[in-house]
């Protein structure tokens, strides 16, 4: 199935655009959870954080933060949610790496993060161990 936002890249598909430049665009989503919801793409598809390389991820961030100041200093929002949806089991549901940016009001009555203050890991030193573990043979690999 053809990629939907590499076809919005194209000018194949419409999109109202926020920001365009030689190597990223932001629209405004299609499916908003808030008014202003906007989707900062990179304009090469990449498919999602373990192949998309760390200069574009701070181009997107970048991206993100310019138009969550521009929320900000609008009717549209007095905080801002960005995320990056990575993989099925996080609800991306576009297979072509991208950063929301919602802009939120006092009072509005998305719940992004119901119930993350209760979430208690079992076994701190044991995840914590699991993680360095795999950043270390990953740093390794990428050193041969």
């Amino acid at each position: 199935m053809p990629c939907v936002f590499c076809a919005v890249v194209a000018g194949e598909a419409p999109a109202l655009k926020i920001h365009e430049d030689d190597d990223f665009l932001a629209i405004l989503d299609i499916r908003p959870f808030t008014r202003g919801h906007t989707l900062v793409i990179p304009k090469r598809h990449t498919v999602d954080l373990t192949d998309t390389p760390p200069e574009t991820l701070a181009g997107m961030v970048g991206i993100g933060q310019r138009i969550a100041r521009a929320a900000r200093a609008t009717e549209l929002a007095d905080a801002t949610n960005i995320a990056i949806n990575d993989g099925r089991a996080a609800f991306q549901t576009v297979f072509h790496i991208h950063l929301h940016v919602l802009p939120r009001r006092n009072g509005d009555k998305l719940s992004v993060a119901k119930g993350m203050l209760v979430r208690r890991d079992p076994d701190r030193e044991a995840t914590a161990k699991i993680l360095r573990d795999a950043v270390a043979r990953i740093d390794a690999s990428q050193q041969d």
